[in-house]
């Protein structure tokens, strides 16, 4: 019985993965206020019916592809804050994650970048709560820095937000680089990040 439970739940994941699968496919050139739920079943090739098993609209769908293109980059920014102390080492290793992420997850990026401020509501607030989640990792590693002493929760926290501003425009930008570009997206990047950082070592000069 239990073997049996077990085939059923990998085949009912399966399942959702390719839903998500194909909806990700399907926003390569559209947005999801325009994508149409037969759409979705007849490239997994299951039903409407089937596809109410999963998800209970396409909303719901689009707030699991939220979860699913911003899960691994928090997971890698955390890592490189809590391994690198030291803050110009930190913005090449910051720079570094978010052009390879874009390179392992092209179509997720672009569907982040598309429906930040697309027509349905659900998905957009699914993104600000996740950005938001964000920027409170990436100020309780701020806080941590030598640099942070001094400094008031609501300036860390306005650097975080700086910051993670900074990695989604640097994440749109290098959607659709040429090589060429990329190497000046990152330069530039690096660049800007130098500026905050510098204005950041000063900022209780004042």
């Amino acid at each position: 019985m239990s073997h049996t439970l077990g085939v059923r739940q990998a085949r009912k994941q399966q399942t959702r993965q390719a839903l998500l699968d194909a909806a990700l496919g399907l926003l390569e050139h559209q947005n999801l206020s325009s994508l149409g739920l037969r759409e979705v079943t007849r490239a997994v090739g299951v039903s409407p019916t089937a596809f109410y098993r999963h998800f209970q609209d396409l909303s719901d769908l689009g707030v699991a592809l939220v979860e699913e293109s911003l899960g691994s980059l928090h997971s890698a920014i955390q890592a490189a804050m809590a391994e690198q102390r030291d803050p110009d080492r930190l913005i090449d290793r910051t720079v570094e994650i978010i052009a390879g992420h874009v390179l392992d997850h092209r179509p997720h990026i672009r569907f982040i970048a598309r429906e930040r401020h697309g027509g349905v509501r659900p998905v957009r607030e699914a993104i600000a709560t996740q950005l938001t989640h964000f920027a409170d990792e990436v100020a309780a590693g701020l806080a941590l820095q030598p640099v942070s002493d001094g400094w008031s929760d609501d300036d860390v926290r306005m650097l975080a937000e700086l910051y993670v501003d900074h990695m989604v425009t640097t994440a749109s930008q290098f959607l659709e680089a040429t090589p060429e570009d990329e190497e000046r997206i990152t330069s530039t990047a690096r660049r800007q990040l130098r500026v905050i950082s510098l204005g950041r070592r000063h900022w209780l000069d004042s």
